[in-house]
């Protein structure tokens, strides 16, 4: 949920601190900048709500269309698979091909996609609505924040542009919570996929009139090469963890895991050899930024597996109507909007590493008090107390992790880290779900009833707790040097960090 709201952040600090040249036209009157990021803002509001209203969803979808523990797993890890594999080239054709043009072909085709998610019959047809959902996000996303950062080039008034499109970020992920259970209970969560039609038609109209082209200028290349090997490795690595429900000793597991790494390796090893890569490996070869992007995994490992498992045990065991299953997951925001403005402020004073050290572990304690529910008990006294401990220690990681990502990038590279930085947390949650998955399987399987449900999840969250103390281990190794030279440079932290 808070990771979109992370995400967004994120990649508003790199085209503040990283502008990019605007066409040489005469510029927008003011009205129209404005109207221009009234679309771009609906734009990141259905990016946003994708992420959060299926969730709310599911248990209804998996009982209408009879989905299998795995297929329901496959239904939120195909939206941020694809998203987060084919970032990279989106924002490259975004750059090369026009940015009105790709933002209009990804609306168009995220709206046909989430159109046919809203009609389909079958489970395999919905997992298929929902990577082509994630593979037109993938071309809409980066368009958008082009548009934006060309059509507010500098001044108070892209300062007012970006805060908006930030608080979009943050809220909603709250709001596709609560809409997905109001549509979802009070009239099919069919709707969940095909309230972004009418959104999405009536961004298209306005941009279609609004918005003016550009393109980068100079020698325009597409990696396919790195894009295929990318996406089939992820996809390798994610379908062999998916299989490991059935056990690890199976060769179909080592195989696509094997397969997944080899073309990985041969992903990296292809990065180094062409003139305009995916991802220029010196983005990534800084330990710090590095290590950033390790914990932009785990991040949203945790965060897209625990929001998934905990709406599962509100709606399924305790009994939740959707409504309030979304209602109840609000905490984990509220907290993270609460503690994030402290972290801000402890930053400069203290230093990133201290934060990321202690956040990840004082979230693995939340969900370790998630791993304790049980079957009769109920929510203020085994769910709250977990979602804000998790609230509270993801706060503290998510400010310095904005900050690291982005430490020492040239403005040339801008665009590629803040596109690596978003797909790390949407593939991370792919492979998080694929392990989460293998561990519900595995936990649930000596039980009965609800009792065997609930042993899954509290496996899961076992889980996620080891993530969140490997994350730990990952800041204390990578996260090295004076804090002096681990802030950004130019604005203070409270400027650059805190957006809205």
């Amino acid at each position: 949920m808070s990771c979109h709201h992370d995400r967004a952040k994120k990649q508003i600090l790199i085209w503040k601190r990283f502008p990019v040249s605007v066409p040489s036209e005469a510029p927008l009157s003011t009205k129209r900048r404005w109207w221009v990021l009234a679309i771009v803002a609906l734009t990141q509001l259905v990016v946003v709500l994708d992420g959060t209203i299926v969730n709310i969803a599911l248990p209804q979808a998996q009982a209408d269309l009879g989905l299998t523990d795995v297929e329901r797993q496959w239904v939120v890890t195909a939206y941020a698979l694809a998203f987060g594999a084919l970032l990279l080239l989106g924002g490259r054709i975004a750059d090369y091909w026009g940015r009105k043009r790709s933002f209009m072909v990804g609306m168009v085709g995220f709206g046909i996609a989430s159109a046919y998610g809203g009609l389909i019959g079958t489970g395999i047809e919905l997992i298929v609505a929902r990577g082509l959902q994630g593979l037109f996000a993938a071309l809409m996303a980066p368009a958008a924040l082009a548009i934006l950062t060309t059509t507010f080039p500098s001044g108070r008034e892209r300062n007012t542009a970006f805060a908006v499109f930030g608080s979009i970020g943050g809220a909603g992920a709250a709001v596709g919570l609560v809409l997905g259970g109001v549509l979802t209970e009070f009239f099919s969560w069919r709707w969940c996929l095909l309230v972004n039609v009418p959104i999405v038609l009536v961004a298209m109209i306005a941009a279609a009139f609004l918005l003016r082209e550009s393109k980068a200028e100079g020698d325009n290349k597409y990696d396919f090469l790195g894009t295929v090997l990318v996406a089939f490795g992820l996809g390798a690595l994610v379908y062999g963890l998916t299989l490991a429900e059935h056990g690890w000793n199976s060769l179909g597991v080592w195989a696509c895991l094997g397969a997944g790494v080899v073309l990985m390796a041969l992903f990296f090893y292809s990065q180094s050899k062409i003139a305009q890569p995916l991802l220029p490996l010196r983005v990534i070869a800084s330990r710090v930024r590095g290590g950033s992007l390790l914990l932009q995994m785990v991040s949203g490992s945790v965060m897209i597996g625990m929001m998934l498992y905990v709406t599962l045990h509100l709606q399924i065991v305790l009994g939740f109507s959707p409504l309030l299953a979304g209602v109840a997951s609000l905490p984990l925001t509220i907290v993270i909007s609460i503690v994030a403005p402290i972290a801000t402020k402890l930053l400069p004073r203290i230093g990133p590493k201290p934060l990321m050290v202690a956040g990840p572990l004082i979230a693995a304690v939340g969900m370790v008090w998630l791993s304790g529910l049980t079957s009769t008990g109920g929510y203020l006294a085994e769910i709250l107390p977990g979602m804000v401990l998790l609230g509270i220690g993801m706060a503290m990681l998510f400010v310095p992790m904005q900050n690291l990502a982005l430490l020492g990038v040239e403005p040339h590279d801008a665009g590629a880290a803040s596109a690596a930085n978003t797909a790390a947390m949407q593939i991370g949650g792919s492979i998080g779900l694929g392990i989460y998955t293998a561990l519900y399987t595995a936990g649930s399987a000596s039980g009965t009833g609800f009792d065997a449900l609930v042993s899954g999840y509290s496996a899961v969250f076992i889980g996620t707790a080891v993530a969140l103390v490997v994350g730990s281990i990952i800041a204390a190794t990578f996260i090295r040097g004076p804090k002096e030279t681990l802030m950004p440079m130019g604005e203070p932290a409270e400027k650059v960090l805190h957006l809205g």
